[in-house]
């Protein structure tokens, strides 16, 4: 809607899971290095937690792009279901079929591709994201998987990548096997003040054309800043309301009046139990 007289060829502030408008902050960088970390070097499982709306998935998205060609990876979005479907996805996702199998044909299936890749010099990774929503009966079954391994080597390496609450999860009695085996955890914190300027304005450069002279003034920055204390998701929000109010003004300055009156428009609006 305001696009064009921003001089945007897309929209910086969507609040889908784009890599390509991943900015990197030093807490962004640490968790990717901590992935990569545990995936190049085999360590089996990691886990990576933040806040709803740190920027998860989106980081989970950017390390795809971040693999080289000889990492196969299985990325699980749908971490709600049953042991056997989500089995199924995994190994649809890897690209092997799985319709009408039984769990032992399933795990046999994987291993065999697993020991494949091996032998081929490949790795293979396993994401799955919300996995906070996981089953304990579930989990367990993810934790079989890295018995799938050589003597020297996992086969399998298994990224759970969820809210706090998987932390918690994870520290219960019956999962003290699974907790056992994560040899890398890393929270990711929402972003600091200074860096909400750089994110804004990182997003602004991806999505706009070279022309463009939209600006957010420091005064803004700071009450998006306030209102949506470094979670990146809240941080689009409150831009995006704040973009559409500056094209009814017919301005490329976005301004703190502005910005206090698209947060007081969007928390009339919004349903912050979803966040």
């Amino acid at each position: 809607m305001y696009l064009s007289f921003y001089g945007l060829k897309e929209n910086p502030f969507n609040v889908t899971s784009d890599p390509n408008f991943l900015y990197l902050s030093l807490i962004h960088k640490e968790a990717l290095n901590h992935l990569l970390y545990g995936i190049n070097y085999r360590k089996g499982f990691i886990e990576i937690t933040g806040e709803i709306g740190a920027g998860k998935t989106t980081l989970c998205r950017s390390l795809l792009n971040h693999l080289d060609k000889k990492t196969n990876t299985s990325l699980i979005l749908n971490s709600d279901l049953p042991e056997n479907q989500l089995l199924q996805a995994i190994l649809e996702d890897f690209g092997l079929p799985s319709i009408g199998r039984s769990k032992i044909s399933l795990l046999k299936d994987l291993n065999c591709f697993l020991l494949d890749q091996l032998s081929c010099g490949n790795n293979s990774v396993l994401i799955i994201d919300e996995a906070q929503n996981l089953r304990l009966p579930t989990l367990e079954s993810i934790r079989m998987l890295s018995n799938l391994e050589t003597e020297k080597e996992k086969l399998l390496q298994i990224v759970l990548v969820g809210q706090p609450e998987l932390r918690e999860k994870l520290n219960s009695p019956e999962l003290l096997q699974l907790k056992q085996r994560i040899s890398i955890r890393f929270h990711i914190n929402a972003l600091v003040k200074e860096d909400v300027q750089n994110y804004i304005e990182h997003r602004l450069n991806v999505a706009k054309i070279s022309d463009s002279t939209l600006t957010f003034t420091p005064e803004a920055v700071e009450e998006i800043y306030n209102f949506s204390k470094g979670i990146p998701r809240m941080i689009n929000v409150a831009c995006d309301k704040a973009l559409l109010l500056g094209f009814a003004n017919e301005t490329c300055l976005i301004e703190r009046s502005i910005v206090e009156q698209s947060i007081e428009e969007v928390e009339g609006q919004f349903d912050f139990s979803n966040i």
